[in-house]
């Protein structure tokens, strides 16, 4: 008769569990630009994570930048994408609302629908 340790058994219960809920949560990861729409400044975004056979990302908001100039002089920078563009996906700590950037009431966190896209990588930009 074999004796079964129940620390031991909850203690892979509970390590499953904790392993299961990392694997759904999103930090970050790289995409390809399926469309962008400069209007609202809202991209479609396949992960390419897993081969790419991750569901596409609708939706997914830009960040643009305002600089100053060393002369004082601000100016801003608007976001344009390009089919194919391979860029970085960042997902935000909690639901955001639109691109108000508050808070919203979802309970959900480090969900792909609350994500932003930060960056290009250099394989995609024209060479300087």
């Amino acid at each position: 008769m074999s004796k079964v340790d129940p620390a031991g058994e909850l203690a892979k219960l509970l390590d499953a569990a904790i392993q299961k809920r990392l694997a759904e949560t999103n930090v970050a990861f790289p995409c390809r630009v399926v469309s962008f729409s400069s209007g609202n400044g809202l991209a479609v975004v396949q992960p390419l994570q897993g081969g790419g056979r991750a569901a596409p990302v609708q939706n997914v908001p830009v960040l643009g930048q305002r600089l100053k100039t060393s002369e004082g002089i601000e100016q801003t920078f608007f976001p344009s994408l390009r089919p194919g563009d391979i860029v970085y996906v960042v997902c935000s700590d909690r639901h955001i609302k639109g691109e108000t950037g508050e808070a919203g009431s979802s309970r959900r966190v480090h969900d792909a629908n609350d994500a932003v896209i930060v960056g290009v990588f250099p394989c995609s930009l024209p060479n300087s």
